[in-house]
């Protein structure tokens, strides 16, 4: 597996606090010194009371507006369109300076690898298609609810669907960098140089343009990380476990994608007599990829914090995760109806299936509330014939079909 150096053998990024300004100036709340008409200050004597007070009052303002900044997330990134970085002409506003939710080492990564960006987006963009192709027949369906928090406050519990989450966003940025190095996007890497498989026969030739992995995964590995590790919360505190737990599910996101790369061939030689085999190291599709994981969000491990600031099974029957495996930390709300506090849409309005017994059906999407019925149009291609040579012709065929939808 992938060695723990840093990524291009340069020094891991970490926040440098003693440059920026303080958290109340960055959020807009700045202390106001009342002035006279000539701009004097005038000192005013409060009580400790009032003042205590005030401080408090400015506290929980700024802190709402610390809420807001922190439910920004990269996952944005997927959902609003990113211009290649040439095309930002001279004067212009930087790039970095111009995307949402980047964090502070993310945006130091961003200004040394602009390039990347644009594939960062498109990583995000294909985890969140296949997060709601996952869960489209699920309560909770991964809706976006917004373009900066993307997923919303559903986010802020550690639940079973937000460890998915991380894992197939990780996942997305590790296959997109991968293939944008094979196809010659990015100014520092190119074709895959793995080594040659050991059970590769003698008479195959390796050396094809492959996926590039290896450095899709350290550069994954860098920048989604660079938001959690940049937090310094104490040791054992609940904002420390969600920490370790989002950085398990990175990691196994980004294993996902790494172990399943394979070996492709292709065949060379006459009349297609393959006399000769040229083979690379190949990308799974990432359809496979979304259905490994959710086979691991079905098995993910109930945590806690240990004594030693670790994360540790709740139920030490189980076996201890793997570097592969999801965890979480909170048990999942039940997504039946609306609540603005955690984030649940509900399922009223969602289709259902009324002869299935699975999640998709109508007894369990609905929660026992019920469904109505309605009839509506279905069109599809029928009667499909094969024309020599060389195209399919088909007819349209509409029918009359009954949905059924939550209550």
């Amino acid at each position: 597996m992938v060695g723990a150096e840093s990524f291009l053998g340069e020094q891991q990024l970490s926040p440098n606090t003693a440059d920026q300004p303080s958290a109340l100036s960055n959020t807009g709340c700045e202390a106001v010194t009342r002035r006279t008409m000539d701009n004097r200050p005038v000192r005013r004597r409060r009580t400790g009371v009032v003042r205590h007070l005030l401080l408090a009052v400015a506290f929980l303002a700024c802190s709402s507006q610390l809420l807001v900044v922190n439910a920004n997330s990269w996952w944005s990134l997927g959902l609003t369109p990113i211009q290649q970085p040439e095309m930002y002409i001279i004067g212009a506003q930087p790039l970095c300076s111009q995307l949402s939710g980047l964090s502070q080492g993310q945006r130091k990564l961003c200004q040394l690898y602009q390039d990347h960006m644009v594939y960062i987006g498109e990583g995000a963009k294909t985890g969140i298609k296949e997060c709601q192709y996952q869960f489209r027949q699920r309560r909770w369906n991964c809706s976006t609810v917004d373009n900066t928090s993307v997923f919303g406050r559903v986010m802020q519990i550690g639940s079973r669907e937000t460890a998915f989450t991380y894992a197939i966003s990780a996942a997305g940025v590790v296959n997109a960098i991968s293939r944008a190095c094979r196809e010659g996007e990015l100014s520092t890497c190119g074709c895959s140089r793995a080594a040659r498989p050991r059970d590769l026969p003698r008479d195959w030739l390796w050396g094809g343009c492959g996926d590039n992995v290896h450095y899709g995964y350290r550069f994954a590995r860098e920048f989604v990380d660079a938001r959690e590790r940049e937090k310094n919360y104490p040791r054992g505190s609940t904002e420390h476990t969600r920490t370790l737990m989002n950085l398990q599910n990175n990691e196994a996101g980004r294993q996902a994608v790494y172990n399943l790369a394979n070996v492709a061939c292709k065949c060379h030689g006459v009349s297609g007599s393959c006399s000769l085999k040229t083979c690379w190291l190949q990308l799974a599709d990432f359809r496979r990829v979304g259905e490994f994981l959710k086979e691991k969000y079905d098995s993910a491990a109930a945590m806690r914090i240990g004594r030693k600031g670790k994360l540790e099974l709740v139920d030490k029957r189980f076996n201890t995760p793997t570097p592969e495996d999801l965890v979480y930390i909170d048990p999942s709300p039940d997504y039946c109806l609306r609540n603005e506090t955690t984030g649940s849409l509900g399922t009223q309005g969602r289709l259902c299936n009324k002869t299935s017994e699975g999640m998709d059906g109508c007894e369990l999407m609905c929660c026992g509330r019920g469904y109505d019925q309605f009839k509506t149009y279905k069109h599809e291609r029928c009667h499909c014939k094969f024309h020599w040579c060389c195209y399919v012709k088909c007819k349209r065929c509409t029918t009359l079909v009954d949905q059924f939808v939550c209550k």
